[in-house]
């Protein structure tokens, strides 16, 4: 192959669309990205950022019995804690992507980890529901800011044959927010009690502004600034990302493996294993802590063989949206009450796998079609999705478990996790009705 034929397929890969396609505006796509330490110092500071976003996010779920005691409010109020903070995140995911491509992955950092650190410490003092969940919007507000941007600074920082590597890493790093949200919160409440606890999360979230603040930039020195020439209308980039077809098939992957074990970390998971299953407190945290961190090798591993291998992430994305569906099906409907523990286990195992390994391929598919230096709409709308079908499936299952007598038994729980069950199915069957003739990348 001649050295101009090379050169000809790397502009193709990494021109934007033609005008048509994206609104009238033609940009001029920046040179690939060097990567390097400096990358990975920059990376590394802002992941620790959205490590902390998903402690918060997840903290509600350890704190779920406390806060309905604390609160005195009923399992259908409860879950609209965590819904609206969610809500808020998806409403924002799409305005979010448009700041991130004009303002900047540094400055909005920092304005995400302002709203979390006000959130936390409103939430920990809150004297009354309606206190509590304006911190928990607060939190919202700051998570929807914060995963965006890391995305953003992984496809500005490095080459696109490292994205999905980068994006598996953060999603590894989400987990172990998640993780730290289990055990260590869950003992701090029934050592220390609600607010010391709280306002420790809130003190170190201002650490955490302070290294962003001093070691993030925007870019590498010497590259082109963060729109690559004319910024585009709201109305042509979020045409530009939806007429690509990666970004739609990224949206079905984030709905059908994501949701699931999210809806579990963000409120429900906790209290279907204590009061569902019948599981001790401390057994509940040590199930969910384990299956957190022995799913979290499987991201960086996929992120990277998928940047070796890109033709992998079609077989891979089908058969786990199958396994999650059937798994959810299985519980919903049966007979006779929840499944066996070993069914359950091995259901919320494959669960917390999705929820580690969507980063890995949900980003990827949706980086195909769409230029690097305006990825923040693209990713947007692929989270939207995932936490779309999250918000539903958590107040559904408030809703649910409301009308339902208490105690709630695991019969009431198979009931409450329906809407999620069809949820997944669905999601899976568009993923693979989008991915029947994909073009293939590597």
């Amino acid at each position: 192959m001649s050295l101009g034929t090379n050169r000809r397929r790397r502009a193709s890969s990494t021109a934007p669309p033609a005008a048509g396609d994206a609104g009238g505006i033609v940009a001029t796509a920046p040179a690939e990205p060097p990567g390097g330490a400096r990358a990975w110092l920059v990376w590394g500071t802002a992941v620790s950022a959205y490590f902390l976003a998903m402690f918060h996010r997840n903290g509600m779920g350890v704190a779920a019995l406390e806060a309905q005691e604390r609160f005195a409010v009923g399992p259908a109020l409860l879950s609209v804690l965590p819904m609206l903070q969610l809500l808020v995140y998806v409403v924002l995911q799409v305005p979010t992507g448009l700041l991130a491509d004009r303002v900047g992955p540094r400055r909005m950092l920092l304005m995400g980890l302002a709203a979390m650190a006000l959130g936390v410490l409103l939430f920990a003092v809150a004297p009354n529901v309606q206190a509590a969940v304006l911190g928990r919007v607060l939190i919202g507000v700051g998570d929807a800011v914060t995963f965006l941007n890391v995305i953003r600074l992984g496809a500005l920082w490095f080459p696109r044959s490292r994205y999905a590597l980068v994006s598996a890493l953060t999603g590894t790093m989400g987990g172990l927010g998640q993780i730290t949200s289990v055990a260590p919160l869950s003992a701090a409440l029934r050592g220390v009690g609600w607010t010391p606890s709280f306002l420790g999360a809130g003190a170190v979230t201002l650490v955490m502004a302070l290294l962003v603040a001093l070691l993030v930039r925007d870019r590498p020195d010497g590259a082109v600034g963060a729109h690559g020439g004319i910024p585009m209308s709201v109305r042509a980039s979020v045409t530009e990302a939806l007429r690509a077809r990666g970004p739609r098939v990224g949206m079905a992957h984030h709905a059908a493996v994501m949701a699931p074990y999210t809806t579990l970390t963000v409120l429900w998971g906790y209290p279907f294993l204590v009061e569902g299953l019948g599981f001790t407190p401390a057994v509940a945290s040590l199930l969910l802590t384990g299956l957190g961190i022995g799913t979290l090798w499987l991201s960086p591993v996929l992120g990277a063989v998928v940047g070796r291998a890109p033709r992998v992430r079609r077989p891979f994305a089908i058969t786990l949206g199958t396994l999650l569906s059937a798994g959810w099906l299985a519980i919903a409907v049966w007979p006779g009450g929840p499944p066996p523990t070993p069914v359950v286990v091995a259901v919320l195992a494959v669960s917390a796998a999705g929820s580690v390994i969507a980063p890995a391929l949900s980003f990827d598919f949706a980086r195909d079609g769409v230029p690097a230096h305006r990825t923040g709409v693209a990713s947007g709308l692929v989270n939207m999705s995932g936490f779309t079908t999250t918000v539903i499936a958590t107040l559904s299952a408030g809703l649910i478990l409301e009308i339902r007598p208490e105690p709630h038994d695991g019969a009431a729980f198979q009931t409450a996790f329906l809407p999620l069950a069809v949820m997944t199915a669905l999601a899976t069957a568009v993923l693979a009705v989008l991915l029947r003739r994909y073009p293939k990348r590597g």
